[in-house]
């Protein structure tokens, strides 16, 4: 039977190791590439930079599908209203798409499914977000997700490694494949425009990382022909503080689906072979195994983005603090490291996965008692990686909340900046209110001499903040609320956080929906 498909493009906006896609072709005679703007991506709350990372992913996606006589269609609303209409109207009988583990996405297939199967069309999901089947990984731990990277390092040597990625779709894959494309479809289905998504030109800086698969393959090119690099990175040893990145930032790419992760993976092993190289779980493979880590977490872990209900998560009597909170969000806390960090993420959408430890310790367990949901948030509104499991997983990291315990160990918001940035230049680069200070003041403008303050030309107080609290004292109070947290944990428990392996999962999946006219293959 020769289908009429939807292929639906959510989070893997790419042609690539898209085994999903490769689906939609098999006995295909039409082919639709569908991605829907659902109501949340219009949210303004929703980073400029992410919605516009989203445009330029869909333009280079768009062009991509066009050198395949194909294109894009792009549709506005929610999914289970708009695919019943386009089920009618296009006589579609084939439905695939990239399985997604967020609740949220779990809860929209569903529906989706449920609606394919009163319309007669077949639905084919295939796993290819993530490095291996989530499900393997916990079937491998008796049912629960891995609470230590130790252990996911053992199911996974176990597993070996990650599947191989495939080749995308050539003119060879589509020549019985038709995509319709008429001018009233380029009027009614087109890439969405700035406007349309709220981005106004006047407030857009440099972009600095523009969406799109060709630019993720070519960032990752670049970054493998650095075999001497590739080969002894340890993400521990990059700066925070760099004035470019020290990193490969190709996480924005792999969360909007953009790279293959699977496709990075087996890249870096070429450049391993034959070759000394660092190891998991500071090396490059070893990033994506944290990212597999939390994956797993939040598929098996109850209320994985909360503290309550969270079986894993220390319960916490978090302070609510909503002048401290826009301080921090607003880089106004009167310390030029946390401030300078919050600016570029503000600005650019990125920051250094330490700058990223740096705030959130402050914004939690560190100086401001502020609960982890909180910088959750606004992290997931301001960052192009803003993924969901990976947020949620190292906010509870950071505030010492689950998974590291050591909340004795507090980044200092002055000392930890001047390691690898004596001068304050990153300081002055964000902040250039401060650009003046002497290196002696940069870190801690408040302790410089009026005069100092004059020559500068910002006075403490009147163009910069004082500081809204006395780091040495909070944090020592704080660390004492962290302990009086932990040991009530331990009289609830027979088991202290740390060697508890897990927990039975109870979170509906894909796996568990009604299987008729659903097809994994």
């Amino acid at each position: 039977m020769a289908h009429v498909c939807i292929h639906w493009f959510r989070k893997g906006l790419r042609l690539h190791d898209n085994p999903a896609l490769i689906a939609a072709l098999k006995d295909c005679k039409e082919l639709y590439p569908v991605f829907i703007l659902e109501p949340y991506l219009h949210n303004t709350q929703v980073g400029i930079n992410r919605r516009r990372f989203l445009i330029g992913a869909l333009k280079d996606l768009d062009c991509s599908l066009r050198k395949l006589n194909s294109r894009l269609f792009v549709l506005r609303g929610k999914p289970e209203d708009v695919f019943p209409k386009l089920f009618k109207e296009w006589n579609v009988t084939k439905l695939t798409y990239e399985y997604d583990t967020e609740p949220y996405s779990l809860n929209r297939d569903e529906k989706v499914t449920s609606l394919a199967r009163k319309h007669a069309v077949e639905v084919i999901y295939k796993i290819s977000h993530t490095l291996y089947n989530i499900e393997r990984i916990m079937e491998e731990n008796g049912g629960k997700p891995p609470l230590t990277y130790k252990r996911l390092q053992a199911i996974v040597q176990k597993l070996g490694p990650p599947k191989k990625p495939i080749s995308a779709p050539h003119l060879e894959n589509m020549k019985d494949v038709k995509t319709p494309c008429s001018k009233k479809f380029e009027e009614k289905y087109g890439i969405p425009t700035p406007e349309e998504l709220g981005l106004e030109s006047t407030s857009l800086g440099e972009e600095l990382f523009p969406g799109g698969e060709q630019e993720a393959l070519r960032r990752l090119d670049e970054h493998v022909k650095k075999t001497a690099w590739v080969c002894c990175f340890e993400k521990p040893q990059t700066s925070p503080n760099s004035l470019s990145p020290s990193t490969t930032v190709l996480s924005p790419y792999i969360t909007f689906g953009c790279l293959s992760a699977r496709t990075f993976w087996w890249r870096i092993t070429e450049v391993y072979q034959g070759r000394k190289h660092s190891n998991p779980p500071v090396s490059l493979h070893g990033q994506l195994l944290w990212r597999e880590f939390f994956y797993t977490g939040s598929v098996g872990i109850n209320d994985f983005n909360k503290m309550e209900g969270n079986p894993v998560c220390i319960q916490v009597d978090w302070d609510t603090n909503p002048e401290y909170l826009a301080a921090w969000r607003e880089a106004r806390t009167g310390f030029p490291f946390i401030d300078a960090i919050m600016t570029q993420l503000r600005q650019e959408g990125w920051i250094h996965h330490l700058a990223r430890h740096a705030v959130a310790c402050f914004l939690t367990r560190g100086d401001l008692w502020i609960s982890w949901e909180e910088g959750q948030k606004i992290f997931e509104d301001l960052l192009l990686d803003g993924d969901w499991a990976l947020n949620a997983g190292n906010w509870q990291w950071l505030s010492a909340s689950a998974f590291f315990h050591q909340f004795f160990r507090v980044y200092s918001p002055i000392a930890f900046g001047k390691k690898t940035d004596k001068n304050g230049d990153y300081i002055k680069k964000y902040l250039p209110v401060l650009k003046k200070f002497p290196p002696k003041y940069i870190y801690e403008p408040w302790k410089a001499p009026r005069s100092v303050q004059h020559a500068a030309g910002c006075i403490v107080g009147k163009d910069y903040p004082h500081p809204i609290v006395q780091h040495e004292q909070v944090s020592k109070k704080n660390i004492q609320r962290m302990k009086e947290a932990y040991a009530k944990r331990s009289s609830n428990s027979n088991e202290s956080p740390i060697k508890e392996q897990g927990v039975k999962r109870k979170a509906l999946s894909v796996y568990e929906m009604p299987q008729k006219k659903i097809r994994k293959e």
